[in-house]
């Protein structure tokens, strides 16, 4: 863009940044901290940036107290001198004859009107391999601390209980996104003591997870159904339980095996094999090792059944591999990544490799991306795994979407060609 050594002020002083400063998101200067030098005096302060100096006035800057420490004024244009309390010139540089042409038509062209997918569309395959593989990796790591704040939320609801936690966020993504929040609910409708209590039948647990959810609440000639709310009262008795409101859960457009009742039945199975399952997936490091932990299957009512009152062909419902996959990029994944950085033992390479192991997700953005790619002769991006699909859709979400393209290495590496 420019060459930052060779700097000068407006009054053709020889200007150095040493230290650009923290961007202030708060009242006052834009840049706080700073450090730079004019031939040779050491000066240290805030940075304020305007389109023209003149902006400086029209802010009225010179009547707040806050910027009395500005060493120095950036400006597109310096279209006047602005001065100190004591009448001395700020010091000011201006880019507007130091950024070349070059620049601006690549800035032009990112942020141009044009209805697109995302700004960079006829230019994201110009970026170099290196850049962008190390730029993934940022993202990626992004999009699991992104996710650490719902899990330290449930931490701080559940004294810190991991187990909780844990039995919180699967239920979560048992429910998918349809009934991601309706499970979670479910969930917290619970205190997992409970669960401790009765997972050592199988028909107590699921009497729970479909009394709370709601589902016990027909008069349905099923004597399956009738056991289950028969049960249910009786620990809703002992437990002084309340489900939750009827008419959280959806059905409609939704795959049979997605069905929220085939869902619960999985996990109620899930924590009727298995206690202590936090302890077991910090213990767990393969793929295959997860997906036999996670995998698994429903009583046997179910197996003729997607919900209580009709029939169906005979099938074992059981978790697929990539149903396990997103339990592992949406829970297990986060949640390992939590617990060992609150305990200063995170070790990104272990975070990484489970997921270059999983297949990447297919969805629109995953595609669309990748044709971005492969519409240009002798190019073809194929993203290959969920480390790679996770990133993409972190850089649409929070880059992309909110164009943050002056914070993406994406959009610098273009605006730098």
């Amino acid at each position: 863009m420019f060459v930052i050594h060779l700097l000068q002020t407006s009054n053709n002083e020889d200007l150095q940044i040493l230290r650009s400063g923290e961007h202030n998101l708060n009242s006052g200067p834009d840049f706080i901290n700073a450090q730079i030098r004019i031939d040779g005096q050491l000066w240290a302060g805030n940075v304020e940036i305007h389109i023209r100096s003149s902006d400086w006035y029209l802010h009225h800057h010179e009547k707040d107290v806050n910027y009395d420490n500005v060493i120095l004024h950036v400006v597109w244009e310096n279209d006047i001198d602005i001065y100190r309390k004591h009448n001395a010139i700020i010091p000011t540089l201006q880019l507007k004859n130091i950024v070349s042409n070059k620049t601006i038509d690549q800035y032009q062209i990112l942020f141009s009107k044009q209805l697109k997918w995302i700004n960079c569309e006829s230019l994201i395959h110009s970026v170099d391999k290196f850049t962008l593989d190390n730029w993934l990796e940022v993202l990626y790591f992004e999009r699991l601390e992104q996710k650490s704040s719902l899990i330290y939320q449930l931490l701080q609801n559940s004294a810190n209980d991991w187990e909780t936690v844990l039995f919180r966020l699967l239920a979560k993504n048992f429910g998918l996104k349809v009934n991601g929040d309706a499970f979670l609910n479910l969930a917290k409708s619970l205190d997992f003591k409970i669960i401790r209590k009765e997972q050592g039948k199988l028909y107590r647990l699921e009497a729970l997870l479909f009394g709370q959810a709601g589902l016990l609440q027909e008069e349905i000639e099923e004597p399956y159904y009738n056991k289950l709310k028969s049960e249910y009262r009786y620990l809703q008795a002992k437990y002084h339980l309340e489900p939750i409101f009827e008419g959280q859960f959806h059905f409609f457009r939704l795959r049979p095996n997605n069905f929220p009742t085939i869902r619960i039945a999985q996990f109620a199975m899930l924590y009727f094999l298995h206690k202590n399952l936090f302890i077991k997936i910090l213990e767990t490091n393969s793929l295959d090792k997860f997906y036999d932990l996670f995998e698994t299957t429903t009583s046997s009512f179910w197996n003729r059944h997607y919900n209580f009152n009709s029939h169906s062909v005979k099938r074992l419902k059981k978790t697929s591999k990539p149903f396990i996959d997103l339990l592992l990029i949406n829970t297990i994944i986060p949640i390992k990544f939590i617990y060992y950085k609150e305990l200063g033992k995170i070790d990104e390479g272990s975070i990484i490799k489970i997921p270059l192991l999983i297949k990447s997700e297919n969805n629109n953005i995953i595609k669309r991306f990748e044709n971005l790619f492969t519409a240009k002769e002798n190019m073809n991006l194929k993203i290959k795994n969920a480390f790679e699909s996770q990133a993409f859709l972190q850089l649409k979400t929070s880059y992309c979407d909110k164009q943050r393209c002056l914070h993406c290495a994406v959009g610098n590496a273009i605006l730098k060609k």
